[in-house]
């Protein structure tokens, strides 16, 4: 089974490994398992990670210059697709297709015409912000609910979709949810986010969201990150009841795979927003392990089709549509 990963946070992995001194981070690292797992396309994020987020301009040259050179590496099993007529001709080659994205823009400082530079370095994705509150949008950790994406943000949203960037509100929070719903009119993803009735915590999305990312014909990247999962059993079955949940609220077109593996980060990474120890779903560890989930869905008596549309074609359609 083919799989697309709607989200993944590797170039955080490669950005730390080669600033200290290692090379050929993916393909030591990292390749064994998406390919034992079936991953032939993802987004690869950069992320501003903490406790770099203090100065995340820095930060953000600092992951792009890994970023570039890690690309040259890759040539013989990943290129970078910037749109859907890539992703087949990279697939074609049986090398895996990556999609550039940016975790969060903080890094910009504000400046909406440095998208235009992004667009051109190959990002094809973006959300305005992570967890934080930045000049473009406010994410989920931050202490005003009431403040929502600004005037910035509303500019940056439209040269955006002017681009043919994918837009993606997982992080932000519930206002700046709504206002990119009202301020774009093309599909939008939650690349990584689950269902909130299953699992109350505020990175998941309410059932109006889930309804409204459905009527833009957007997708729902389900995430394997445990707090969001269960608050007692992050088990692979009950990520499993996420996605049984997303369907029978808005149907089979509209949920795929946004996995946020961060088995390979350590705490020093993931303190700031880790609850518990594990990282993953019980049963989905890492990569290598997305066929359990296949299975999963197969005993629960998803047919094959539907099962393509959540592994990948889902995804594909939004990224046929939008990337130009």
């Amino acid at each position: 089974m083919r799989i697309f990963d709607g989200h993944s946070d590797i170039l955080t992995d490669v950005t730390i490994r080669r600033l200290n001194g290692e090379k050929n981070v993916f393909k030591n690292r990292h390749l064994e398992r998406i390919k034992k797992g079936g991953i032939e396309g993802t987004i690869l994020v950069l992320w501003i990670d903490p406790p770099y987020d203090k100065n995340p301009t820095e930060r953000m040259l600092d992951i792009f210059g890994a970023v570039c050179e890690e690309i040259d590496e890759m040539k013989e099993y990943g290129e970078i697709a910037l749109n859907y007529n890539d992703m087949e001709k990279i697939k074609e080659k049986g090398k895996i297709s990556i999609i550039l994205g940016m975790e969060g823009l903080s890094g910009l400082k504000g400046n909406v015409s440095l998208i235009n530079m992004l667009y051109k370095m190959g990002i094809r994705h973006s959300m305005l912000t992570w967890n934080e509150e930045n000049e473009f949008a406010t994410g989920v950790g931050a202490l005003d609910k009431s403040r929502g994406v600004t005037e910035l943000g509303i500019k940056a949203l439209k040269r955006m979709e002017d681009l043919g960037i994918i837009i993606d509100v997982s992080h932000g929070n519930e206002k700046t949810f709504w206002d990119i719903y009202e301020n774009t009119s093309k599909p939008f993803i939650a690349s990584h986010s689950n269902a909130y009735s299953l699992c109350k915590v505020s990175r998941n999305l309410k059932d109006d969201q889930i309804k409204a990312i459905a009527e833009r014909k957007g997708v729902i990247g389900i995430n394997s990150w445990p707090d969001f999962i269960d608050e007692k059993k992050p088990t692979i079955e009950n990520l499993a009841n996420h996605i049984d949940y997303i369907v029978q609220l808005v149907g089979i077109d509209y949920i795929g795979f946004g996995f946020d593996f961060c088995n390979f980060l350590t705490q020093n990474t993931t303190s700031s927003f880790q609850k518990g120890r594990l990282s993953s779903a019980i049963g989905l560890e890492d990569a290598s392990k997305v066929p359990k989930l296949i299975n999963i869905l197969q005993n629960r008596g998803y047919k094959q089709e539907d099962i393509e549309k959540i592994a990948f074609k889902n995804f594909e359609r939004i990224i046929k549509e939008i990337l130009k």
